[in-house]
């Protein structure tokens, strides 16, 4: 049988939501069908329904045209397997989602989205149109119907404040969930942009940005989305009904909204039976703990883990000499630079770097390193370089983990290859393209160079690369050199045991 409305009284106990939450009013519109607000803001929507708060569902606008017969057929409901690591225990949840009450079509169903706006019980919109969703298109200024999303949601806006009256209270909470720093800053800035081209004027302009509120917001959690065909079709035997639209997400959740107005704390009630989302005047400290905690050990961690023949995070996990190098390298050089910010306490650095630990030895997710070594200069530039710098605003000598992965870094971006062209690199036996747009600056100084030292020194003092000259740092060059020659002469299988865990054990 198929998951629907129908068939909720023959679901198993504990599987079954309620048929009342299928009876909730509309009270949000969402941009994007995607995992992952489907599995992190619908999944807080209806955590929060399911205990008497918030009472809301979801209208779901999906950009393209069709690919809705799914939700329709299911009554917009989805079986979210949640499945990881919690307080270093294995966890499996599993939960039927009724957050989503149905899913337009914008490029269809224009004008039932437009519709929504007359609705006095909608309070909030929040999307993830991905990186390249928050752009100005200014044709959308004259388009009748609009093709970005900024441009969509001031139609949108627009039509909320004719039918209203310009009424403060029909004013939205908007809450975008892409990847992109002060993403509530630059939508509203695309979106005021437009409706100047609109010639919108002082009236519209006022309550646009008064009574609506703009927040910037950073999500974090890993949802892979559809299980493997085989899981998939068991976990349909196990449950007793089909499902299509079936995901899985890690358990940890993190969802932060940067917001001063009370009425939008009120609005966004979810955040009281979620630990998660978290409701706050600045979010940056949640930034800085994501960035430096999380992105900045996965990047100091990368290349050693390719170089040592793991292909994903979790293999690398499973090996206790690289699982202890990791561990070293958060706990011991990155988190105390983290817990010296003003605004972070060594409490909380401690609980997010332990949170990290539980998600990278996930069992469920197949987190591949080659994935992460994309743009590899980019990032070491982005997430590491500043923790370098800051390490040495108290130290004089050379951080020993991080010097470790800025040489593995080093030794697996060295790119082979015809110049101009495609790169290449070998990490332990295998070939891997070097997706990296400094590949050329790094091939020069590897080539022009035949002496591994002139070349490493050319390499840390270009400005291009990391936006300052590293041999500045006392003997960090010196260090990154010694780990280089090992990683060049006996490999990452033995640099690591010899070159961290006697270092451990001193």
């Amino acid at each position: 049988m198929q998951l629907s409305g129908n068939i909720l009284l023959e679901l198993a106990a504990g599987i079954a939501p309620d048929e009342q939450l299928l009876q909730l009013p509309e009270k949000v519109l969402q941009f994007g069908t995607g995992v992952l607000l489907r599995g992190l803001p619908d999944y807080c929507i209806d955590a929060a329904n399911r205990k008497g708060i918030f009472n809301g569902r979801i209208v779901v606008v999906k950009s393209t045209a069709g690919g809705t017969d799914a939700f329709r057929k299911q009554d917009g409901m989805y079986t979210l397997l949640e499945r990881g690591i919690q307080d270093g225990k294995p966890v499996e949840n599993i939960m039927i989602n009724t957050s989503i009450s149905r899913v337009l079509s914008a490029a269809d169903e224009w004008e039932e989205i437009l519709a929504c706006a007359a609705n006095p019980a909608m309070q909030l919109v929040i999307s993830n149109t991905t990186e390249i969703g928050i752009v100005l298109v200014e044709p959308d200024a004259v388009n009748p119907v609009p093709v970005s999303y900024p441009g969509r949601l001031l139609a949108f806006l627009e039509e909320r404040y004719r039918i209203f009256r310009g009424s403060y209270d029909a004013g939205m909470v908007i809450v975008p969930a892409e990847l992109i720093v002060d993403n509530g800053t630059q939508l509203k800035h695309i979106v005021t942009t437009l409706a100047k081209l609109k010639g919108h004027g002082a009236a519209f302009m006022n309550w646009l940005h008064e009574a609506n509120d703009f927040c910037n917001s950073l999500v974090d959690c890993i949802v892979p989305g559809k299980l493997p065909a085989a899981e998939h079709a068991a976990m349909e035997r196990r449950l007793g009904y089909q499902d299509e639209l079936m995901i899985m997400s890690e358990p940890y959740r993190l969802w932060a909204i940067e917001t001063s107005r009370e009425r939008t704390r009120q609005i966004l009630s979810f955040s009281e039976v979620n630990s998660g989302v978290v409701i706050t005047p600045d979010i940056s400290k949640f930034r800085e703990l994501k960035l430096r905690l999380l992105n900045g050990t996965h990047t100091f961690a990368c290349a050693l883990a390719l170089l040592s023949g793991f292909t994903t995070v979790k293999e690398a996990m499973n090996d206790e000499n690289f699982s202890r190098f990791v561990s070293a390298l958060m706990l011991q050089e990155i988190a105390p630079l983290v817990s010296s910010e003003e605004s972070i306490t060594a409490e909380e650095t401690y609980l997010f770097s332990q949170q990290v630990l539980d998600r990278f030895r996930n069992p469920y997710i197949e987190h591949p390193w080659i994935s992460i070594s994309v743009q590899y200069t980019s990032k070491m530039f982005m997430r590491c370089i500043p923790l370098i710098s800051k390490h040495y605003s108290t130290s004089s000598e050379a951080p020993v983990w991080m010097s470790l992965g800025f040489a593995a870094y080093l030794l697996f971006t060295k790119p082979s290859g015809i110049p101009g062209k495609q790169y290449y690199t070998e990490a332990a036996g295998k070939t891997y393209p070097v997706q990296d747009d400094m590949a050329g600056i790094l091939y020069e100084h590897w080539h022009s160079e035949p002496d591994m030292e002139k070349a490493l020194r050319a390499i840390v003092s270009d400005t291009r690369l990391y936006g300052q000259d590293l041999t500045k740092y006392p003997h960090f060059t010196e260090a990154v050199q010694v780990y280089l020659a090992a990683l060049m002469q006996q490999g990452a299988e033995k640099t690591l045991p010899s070159g961290i865990l006697k270092q451990m054990t001193a």
